[in-house]
């Protein structure tokens, strides 16, 4: 019997395209323009999925969308992945939070997550109605029922000015942690381009996080990798930032047709996860792999050992080609 080719530890499995929140920094790439939606799998092929993935000890999952509580039957889809020993994430935006998801993640030992980006600038963020206090109040329960939580801010130039009150209110209300992402080019995010930080606004929102965290004695990290010619982040203690991109090595996605990409911002789909044996030997996985993707102007740098020249997937999106500039360093 053949052993199945090594895979990341964590995969993100992305339950559905459908959202309830039309957040205008969202890079999901199902909502650009050119991605072509097919059927979404029902929740005995995603329990099929986990399975296959046990057996190559993927046992970290992220249960993501869109909004993965719209998905039909996710709680059976969740049980059967905690029932397999795995270690398992739900990320929402909260809006279909309720008392019995609530139950079900500290039954299931489950950690949630849910979206906070920003306070007086929710609204107009989700482009929704709904309130900010309400994912609070669902922070404030959930530290009481003992469930793992984290905020998740994606911080965009409306709102870093608020960002040290918005953080100080997730960590208040009982966030275990918070996961940091800077505002990303791509999906419905194309269309809203004049909200990206500039280098100043990327270092304001380190600087305040790590500010924040440091009063409060909590940690948090930043989502994607950042160039290290912008940041040093030997400087945080409290904040982890990274400068590697984990895409193909340290996670990958299922998407919610059932196609492997290599990270979440992606929009190239490599195969069907029933083909997953071919997967580690897609081209383009490799690229990732191998790490066979920097920028020219990044090759002899030397940080280039240990400095992927920032988030490569958003390059690609920008500037047309995978070692394109990080939209970050595009003048």
């Amino acid at each position: 019997m053949s052993t199945p080719p090594p895979f990341p530890p964590t995969a993100v499995l992305e339950m559905t395209y459908r959202c309830n929140h039309a957040c205008l920094f969202c890079s999901c790439p199902w909502f650009a323009d050119n991605f072509a939606i097919e059927d979404e799998i029902g929740a005995d092929e995603w329990k099929a999925v986990i399975d296959e993935l046990h057996t190559r000890h993927v046992n970290d999952l992220a249960f993501t969308g869109g909004e993965p509580l719209l998905k039909e039957g996710l709680f059976d889809i969740i049980r059967h992945a905690v029932g397999l020993g795995v270690h398992t994430h739900l990320l929402s935006n909260g809006r279909n939070m309720s008392d019995e998801v609530l139950q079900f993640c500290a039954e299931n030992k489950v950690q949630l997550s849910m979206s906070l980006p920003g306070l007086e600038t929710f609204q107009e963020h989700t482009d929704s109605d709904t309130n900010p206090h309400d994912v609070l109040n669902w922070l404030r329960k959930s530290h009481e029922l003992g469930i793992a939580t984290v905020a998740g801010i994606t911080v965009t130039n409306r709102n870093l000015d608020e960002l040290f009150e918005t953080m100080a209110e997730a960590l208040l209300a009982g966030a275990d942690s918070i996961l940091l992402n800077r505002f990303m080019p791509g999906g419905r995010g194309l269309r809203h381009r004049e909200m990206e930080l500039n280098k100043e606004q990327l270092t304001e929102m380190l600087d305040t996080a790590e500010e924040v965290l440091r009063t409060a004695n909590r940690f948090g990290h930043v989502g994607t990798e950042l160039p290290h010619c912008v940041i040093e982040p030997a400087k945080y203690e409290h904040l982890k930032v990274g400068t590697q991109c984990s895409a193909a090595t340290g996670f990958f996605v299922i998407d919610p047709s059932g196609y492997v990409r290599v990270c979440n911002h992606s929009e190239h789909r490599l195969l069907h996860w029933r083909e997953l044996d071919s997967v580690t030997e897609h081209p383009y996985w490799k690229r990732f792999t191998e790490k066979s993707f920097l920028p020219p102007s990044c090759l002899g740098c030397e940080h280039s050992f240990r400095c992927d020249g920032g988030c490569r997937e958003a390059a690609h999106i920008v500037g047309g080609v995978l070692e394109s500039l990080d939209p970050l360093l595009v003048e």
